[in-house]
């Protein structure tokens, strides 16, 4: 393990925003989602089974944003196996159909370390994470969601087939 340095060399490891990302549906509200990596997901309300429902992956793609931001941070103290389980959690508002408030809490053993160790590891792995944890920023600005856009399938010729 090396010694702990104060400089915050997180930086964002989110592909490039051309990569290819879409769902097809299988289903009554579900879908699975893909990346053109071939990441596979499976969508649907919680009533399918062994799917993720869109509001499960919002929390666990902040819960592992956070972890993979303050990643080096840890392993630069605990090496590089050290163990983490990140919850997410926030109530949903159900009349608003959102999350107003959703936290994140590692479970993390840092019983090994001193305490002026443990406060500065502490101090920059949430340095990390307000730095490079790309959906945690993106939630915290409020992004812009558009209106939904309509347009007909490729390998179908139709109304919509000059707009792509």
């Amino acid at each position: 393990m090396s010694e702990l340095k104060l400089d915050d060399d997180a930086t964002p490891m989110t592909p490039v925003p051309t990569d290819p990302l879409w769902v097809e549906r299988n289903g009554t509200r579900t879908y699975t989602g893909f990346s053109g990596r071939g990441a596979r997901v499976d969508i649907g309300p919680a009533s399918a089974g062994a799917v993720f429902t869109p509001g499960e992956l919002l929390k666990i793609a902040l819960a592992a944003c956070a972890g993979m931001s303050a990643d080096s941070k840890f392993a630069r103290v605990l090496g590089d196996d050290f163990s983490v389980t990140i919850r997410v959690n926030g109530p949903k508002h159900a009349t608003e159909d959102r999350y107003p408030e959703l936290h994140d809490t590692f479970e993390i053993d840092l019983s090994s370390l001193d305490e002026a160790t443990r406060d500065k590891t502490l101090m920059l792995a949430q340095r990390s994470i307000d730095r490079a944890c790309t959906v945690g920023n993106t939630l915290k600005a409020g992004a812009v969601v558009p209106p939904v856009e309509y347009v007909q399938p490729l390998d179908e010729p139709g109304p919509f087939a000059e707009e792509i």
